[in-house]
């Protein structure tokens, strides 16, 4: 397929998905074709003539894109396969040096039909993205799309504790949700929550869609029976480990993670029954792992569709995406959101897992055949230690999956100080979990069965465990490398938390 005729077939087939909104938009035979693993191929090439169609708009109509590339030698490309050529762009190099108008088509902010959201700021000053209503109508249909797929149709109530206001996530999915579900809009609000399911009762079903420290952080102080209720739920924002999935199943017949950036769009890719299944096989085998995605723990492991989303990986293996339909406001071309991890076409992990004699279809009803999206974690949330960098997600994996610590720690921060004789050391602040021993499933003093002054050297022997990369420098130094503080439940630097934007993880700087 030449790439006058790929972009050709694109923009038809785009023309076509316009008129009937979404392939098995209500239809889950219709969804089985579109993931059939056969035509993904075809489908990956559709997307990318899309992305380069995009590209064509952005250089032709955005002012702030067009003065990007100029700068960076004007690096005209003839077709979808040159799209590497393209330069990268970021928060520091686009985002923070052209103004909110000049990076939409037209150099100006429409003047009917668009949304303003803020980033969280988790990594530093929010931001500001503009969204149209063609490309919130795009997100409203891939929402409804996968919200269906996982219900169905049967009447529940979805309580959005996702933060309200300017940012992102909370809205968005607000305004998609209203249509499909019984809505109620909490935000991140422990006490509205309870009161919610107080007064409706185990007679309804739920969704609830939240942080996943802030959903943890409810279920270890609520003193509601929730044995009768029917509950599921949707978490986004940040990753969940396997050892925090199985906390939450205990009380969800339903625990999925989306994945998404305000940057972007809030709904990049889902976690599937399948992805579950092969992220939760790779747990139990370390050399699996490593085959699949050069470690021995596995990430999050999300499917997404190629025919939306360009997804690249550099060769420091961070993501880089490109949303592929133009009717954006703002072009989103090669954006770099500084994530690490990368993508694997279903085919290439089927005939991984077949020479271990395992069926990939085997693991999941249906199993579709989509691109899988893989995510270690935030570059920018991750601390460097003597060469190797350690994730929150890894301090999250030790907190959830070592039940004495889960129990009596709900948050952490990372740091990396020099002592006085300047070496380095790996701060780890834990915040005591709240003391209620009324809750019903709070954390109980007597869980914690691990004396603090043990904590550092058992870290140190987890961060072996979880990190590879940690494991092989840790032959520079012992565990009082390790400086383990302890807080109070909301003091020190957990006392001034905005509940309303994700936790503060990584503290940089003395």
């Amino acid at each position: 397929m030449t790439d006058s005729v790929a972009v050709g077939l694109a923009n038809l087939v785009e023309f076509v998905l316009r008129i009937f909104r979404l392939p098995g938009l209500r239809s889950p035979n219709i969804y089985k074709i579109w993931g059939a693993p056969a035509l993904q191929p075809a489908i990956e090439r559709l997307g990318r003539a899309r992305a380069y169609a995009a590209y064509r708009k952005g250089r032709r109509e955005c002012p702030a894109y067009r003065e990007f590339l100029r700068e960076r030698g004007d690096p005209a490309i003839s077709g979808p396969d040159d799209f590497a050529m393209l330069p990268i762009t970021t928060k520091e190099n686009y985002v923070k040096q052209y103004s909110i108008e000049a990076r939409c088509h037209g150099g100006r902010i429409p003047a009917r039909g668009v949304v303003i959201d803020e980033s969280s700021g988790s990594s530093g000053t929010p931001n500001n993205w503009v969204r149209g209503r063609a490309e919130r109508g795009s997100t409203r249909r891939l929402l409804h799309h996968s919200y269906r797929l996982r219900f169905g149709d049967r009447p529940l109530v979805f309580l959005n504790c996702f933060a309200l206001g300017p940012w992102a996530t909370g809205m968005n999915v607000s305004m998609a949700i209203v249509d499909i579900a019984i809505l109620k809009s909490i935000g991140p609000d422990k006490s509205k929550l309870e009161n919610t399911l107080s007064l409706f009762g185990p007679g309804y079903g739920y969704v609830l869609a939240g942080y996943p420290p802030f959903i943890k952080d409810w279920l270890d102080t609520t003193e509601l029976d929730l044995d009768d209720f029917d509950l599921h739920l949707i978490t986004g924002g940040e990753g969940c480990s396997e050892g925090l999935r199985d906390f939450f199943e205990a009380t969800f017949s339903t625990v999925i993670s989306s994945y998404g950036a305000s940057d972007l769009e809030i709904n990049l890719a889902g976690e599937t029954d399948l992805s579950i299944e092969l992220r939760k096989l790779c747990g139990r085998n370390a050399e699996l792992s490593r085959e699949l995605f050069g470690r021995e723990r596995p990430p999050m492991i999300f499917q997404y569709n190629p025919f939306d989303y360009l997804v690249e990986t550099t060769d420091e293996g961070e993501l880089v995406f490109t949303v592929v339909r133009r009717d954006s406001v703002a072009p989103k071309i090669r954006y770099n959101l500084r994530d690490l991890g990368g993508t694997l076409r279903y085919r290439d992990v089927e005939t991984t897992l077949a020479k271990r004699g395992v069926e990939l279809a085997g693991l999941a009803d249906p199993a579709p055949g989509l691109s899988f999206l893989y995510v270690f974690g935030r570059n920018d949330l991750s601390v460097p230690f003597y060469g190797c960098k350690i994730f929150t997600t890894d301090l999250e994996t030790i907190l959830h999956e070592t039940p004495a610590l889960g129990d009596a720690y709900s948050s952490f921060q990372l740091q990396v100080m020099e002592d006085e004789s300047l070496a380095k050391r790996l701060v780890i602040r834990l915040e005591r979990a709240p003391q209620d021993d009324t809750a019903a499933g709070g954390a109980r003093a007597g869980s914690k069965n691990i004396a603090e002054s043990e904590l550092g050297s058992l870290l140190y022997d987890r961060l072996r465990d979880v990190n590879q990369d940690f494991r092989e420098v840790s032959k520079l130094f012992g565990s009082d490398a390790i400086e383990v503080e302890v807080f109070d439940n909301g003091t020190g630097p957990f006392g001034t938390r905005d509940r309303r934007v994700k936790e503060r993880y990584v503290v940089t700087g003395d």
